[in-house]
């Protein structure tokens, strides 16, 4: 191993360890808490909602894992320092797009509530005046 990376290794491994701890604490968070509001919007399929639930999360650790380690290389770290700023560098990339994923799966979850909502509306009245079979 060269001088220029000779704390590589050391980032590498906390990097890892700090980045899959953290993925499986925001996974488990959102399986536990995503169930209650999967089981609001399909309330007559109990089943349905964990499978969503479970696939949800299965596709989260898939995506996240893989991001996190594409993040893995680095080019330089010489120094205690240098390697501190290439551990903080990837650490700080890897929860801005954790905090990305999140906001997009509240987003999805928003969007299927909608959704599964407007069945339960009743449907449109015409304004006042209107009448069924004006010509438009």
């Amino acid at each position: 191993m060269t001088n220029d990376n000779s704390y590589l290794v050391e980032v590498y491994l906390v990097y890892g360890v700090i980045a899959v701890g953290l993925i499986v604490y925001l996974a488990r968070t959102l399986f536990r808490h995503g169930q209650a509001f999967l089981e609001d919007v399909f309330v007559d399929n109990a089943k349905l909602a964990a499978a969503v639930n479970h696939l949800l999360v299965v596709g989260f650790y898939l995506l996240n894992l893989g991001y996190a380690f594409l993040l893995l290389k680095s080019n330089v770290a010489g120094s205690a320092v240098q390697a501190a700023e290439v551990l903080v560098n990837k650490l700080g990339i890897l929860l801005l797009s954790l905090g990305v994923i999140h906001f997009g799966n509240l987003y999805v979850f928003h969007r299927i509530r909608r959704r599964a909502r407007m069945g339960e509306l009743p449907p449109p009245v015409a304004p006042h005046g209107w009448y069924q079979g004006a010509p438009v």
